[in-house]
Order: structure tokens, then sequence, then C-alpha cells
């Protein structure tokens, strides 16, 4: 009988896990973005904070100009009072154009240890998108303990 209960138990499991994971893949494969992936974890330095999330890139008809759509999520992970020295998260995107000039597309600064906050954006016309994950004062406007850049798209990632 016991047997008989730890075989359904886990044909039970398993049907479940493969219910879960067939509306993840099906969703990857009916996408309409040209590319498309997930990127991250992205760290600041020392990692009090962290940013990932996915990317995709839809391009017209004549593959002339495109938009670049991101979505993600923002920790703050620096578990110290403001006090003690405790920072904030803060996350910036920049996007090269087609003539290879970087500009600061999107950045999300986050206070609140330990949870995290989305943030969703997108951008017209770009070649590469990167992204830089920092801390930031409470109130303050000058990132801090910034990790490297991290390129999330390139022309090349076609």
């Amino acid at each position: 009988m016991m047997k008989k209960l730890a075989t359904g138990l886990a044909a039970v499991a398993a049907t479940s896990a493969l219910a879960l994971a067939l509306p993840t893949a099906a969703s990857a494969s009916t996408s309409d973005d040209d590319y498309s992936d997930y990127w991250g974890p992205v760290y600041s330095q020392h990692h009090q904070a962290q940013a990932s999330g996915w990317v995709g890139v839809e391009w017209d008809d004549d593959q002339e100009s495109n938009t670049v759509s991101v979505k993600g999520k923002l920790w703050d992970l620096d578990n110290r009072s403001y006090h003690e020295g405790g920072k904030c998260a803060y996350v910036k995107f920049q996007a090269s154009d087609f003539d290879d000039d970087w500009s600061t597309v999107y950045t999300k600064k986050y206070c609140g240890y330990p949870a995290y906050k989305r943030f969703s954006f997108t951008t017209d016309d770009a070649s590469s998108l990167r992204v830089k994950v920092c801390q930031i004062d409470l109130h303050g406007s000058y990132p801090k303990n910034c990790g490297p850049w991290e390129y999330l798209y390139t022309n090349e990632s076609e």
C-alpha cells in the first residue's frame, strides 16, 4: 500500500513539474521578438545591490529601426541602517545609437532591504544596451560602489 502511495505521489509531482515547465517553454518559443534573453544577476561592488531581468529587441520590417524592451528586478541587499552607512540600490542603463554614441536611457533607485522593486522600460533605435548596478545614499544623487558595465544586447547578439 505504501509503495502505491509513493508511486502515485511521484507521478503527481512529475506531472505538476511538467505542467509548470510547459507554459514557460511555450511563451519563449512564441515570442514576437527578434532577439530576447534573460540577463543577470548583475551586482554592485561588494554585492550590496543586485539586478536581473529580461531584454527583448523587435526590429521593424525594413530592419532599420528597433525597440528594445527591458523588464527586471532591483534588490537592495545592504542590511546596514542609514546611520551605519547603509545605502540604497541603484541601476543604470545606457544605450548606444547607430552612430555608437552612448546615452543614459533609464535609472532606478530602490531603498528597502531585503526586498526588491520591479521596473520596465523601452527605448528605440539602440545598437547596444548595457547595465551597471551601484549603491546610492538615501538622499544622494551620485551613485557609489558601482560594479562593471554588463552588456545585455549588441547587434552582434542576433
